[in-house]
């Protein structure tokens, strides 16, 4: 198996770390999806990243959707058994996995438009919500012990995100939040050098 990705996407940190943490050997091959290469269109019609390509079965995309094979895959090792703590870590990887969108539509914004069309009161709206997210998060960080689940990686990747696009726009005020890639950093040792590089 291989993946598709590109360091900066947060949706392929997500992946990547997830399959390192469940020993699931993939190939990773960077890839520029502004050049559009075929091994990308061929194998995901929207030439997105993440994909997760397998010999002789359909390739898998998005991030969403290759946790839960990943998940399978490993015999059920990366989302809680209980269908409760499993919602709330499907939940949280929804709230992430949101906020990536909202940064990416300000990355977009910003970078696909000259400076004088840019359109502020978007980015506004983008950013209000990824406030809002963040300071929930705030007050509920899930708990990280030894067993972590696809919402702790989605919310790794968010942070590793927000720090290579926006470092010194979110973290103060939110100490615990702050403060959490340290505490998952001890329980994933190679989260320094798969999060988005700076």
């Amino acid at each position: 198996m291989k993946i598709l990705y590109s360091p900066a996407s947060p949706y392929s940190a997500k992946v990547r770390m997830a399959a390192r943490h469940l020993d699931i050997p993939i190939e990773e091959v960077k890839t520029d999806t502004a050049a559009v290469p075929a091994e990308l269109t061929d194998n995901n019609p929207l030439g997105k990243i993440p994909v997760l390509i397998r010999d002789g079965e359909a390739p898998i995309y998005d991030s969403v959707a290759i946790m839960h094979f990943l998940d399978r895959k490993s015999g059920g090792k990366l989302y809680p058994k209980k269908d409760e703590k499993r919602t709330e870590a499907e939940v949280l990887e929804a709230l992430c996995d949101g906020v990536m969108d909202c940064l990416l539509a300000i990355v977009y914004e910003r970078r696909s438009r000259d400076e004088e069309k840019v359109h502020q009161p978007w980015i506004d709206k983008q950013w209000s919500k990824v406030v809002r997210a963040l300071d929930y998060l705030e007050t509920n960080l899930p708990k990280t012990g030894k067993k972590l689940h696809g919402g702790h990686f989605a919310l790794a990747a968010m942070i590793g995100y927000l720090d290579l696009r926006f470092d010194g726009l979110w973290a103060e005020g939110r100490p615990e939040l702050a403060s959490w890639p340290d505490t998952f950093g001890k329980r994933f040792a190679a989260y320094a050098e798969m999060k988005a590089p700076a």
